[in-house]
């Protein structure tokens, strides 16, 4: 059985940062508006060891891969992250580090449910829950000094909230271009077959709860069912309703694991139509009824 996602909050993140404060205090911080990982990727190793992944994100993380390399899943997709690259999750990530190399060197904030956010533009409205885009010298250097000026601030003795907010306002806004430019080129290069892949996991991660079936994808995407079907597999490797399904479930185990929401409701939520199919479905793709995993908690 695949492990279920955990929820890494302020809550669980502080419980591994104050048992190794002593040897964390020069490249991570955390307070309850803010964490901040600075270089040494250390914290997000224990974490790793600590908790083990998956991993369910429901704040705000940015950053960028100064030096090594790492594999991470990220909602069902397997990244490469590299040097120069910047790294945005949102609300409702689903992470899982498969491997990293030992000189992995990582810069990036995390904005807690307390951190009074400035208005984000439109890339962190809810449109997209990650992104990881290859970003020019001069992009790289940019989010550095903000992430420096940023770590700069909250280590003086009169730490002020609001400075820290304007300096995030200009790192998203940084973000932001990045991203959009790298759209409109990808959208240029990409083959038409890729970009349909893409719109079609995006939309899966997005409406998964509430649509179940190919045909709602396809019509969004103005395409026929058997059209898509085909391309998906053809691109991927994997069916549509197979990506659909490990959408799904993913979602499901999350509700299992860290709500105390019944089986019923659960079901209803997710718009099955009642909960004897919910529970055949979940067993027919995990060997365990609801009941049964949610005992493993």
């Amino acid at each position: 059985m695949e492990k279920q996602p955990k929820l890494m909050n302020y809550a669980r993140m502080k419980g591994v940062f104050d048992a190794h404060m002593e040897q964390m205090f020069k490249f991570a911080f955390m307070n309850s508006e803010l964490g901040m990982l600075y270089g040494d990727p250390s914290m997000f190793k224990l974490i790793i060891q600590q908790h083990k992944p998956p991993f369910i994100i429901n704040d705000f993380r940015m950053g960028l891969i100064a030096k090594g390399h790492a594999v991470v899943r990220v909602n069902l997709v397997e990244k490469q992250l590299e040097p120069g690259m910047l790294l945005f999750v949102g609300p409702g990530t689903i992470l899982h580090p498969v491997s990293y190399t030992d000189n992995l060197e990582i810069y990036g904030i995390g904005l807690f449910d307390d951190f009074p956010m400035p208005q984000m533009p439109s890339t962190f409205n809810g449109q997209l829950r990650d992104f990881q885009v290859e970003a020019s010298d001069a992009d790289i250097t940019t989010a550095r000094h903000i992430i420096d000026t940023i770590w700069h601030v909250v280590h003086q003795k009169d730490y002020n909230r609001q400075t820290v907010s304007c300096l995030v306002a200009a790192m998203m806004q940084l973000y932001d271009g990045v991203y959009q430019r790298h759209t409109d080129k990808l959208q240029a290069s990409q083959s038409r077959e890729q970009t349909i892949f893409d719109r079609f996991i995006q939309l899966v991660n997005q409406h998964c709860a509430e649509q179940h079936q190919i045909g709602y994808y396809a019509e969004r995407m103005c395409l026929t069912e058997r059209y898509l079907s085909t391309i998906i597999r053809q691109t991927s490797g994997v069916t549509a309703k197979e990506w659909i399904d490990r959408a799904l479930i993913t979602r499901i185990k999350v509700e299992l694991m860290h709500t105390d929401k019944s089986v019923a409701r659960i079901a209803e939520e997710l718009n099955f139509p009642n909960p004897s199919f919910f529970s055949k479905y979940f067993k027919r793709l995990t060997g365990f009824t609801p009941l049964e995993f949610k005992m493993t908690k």
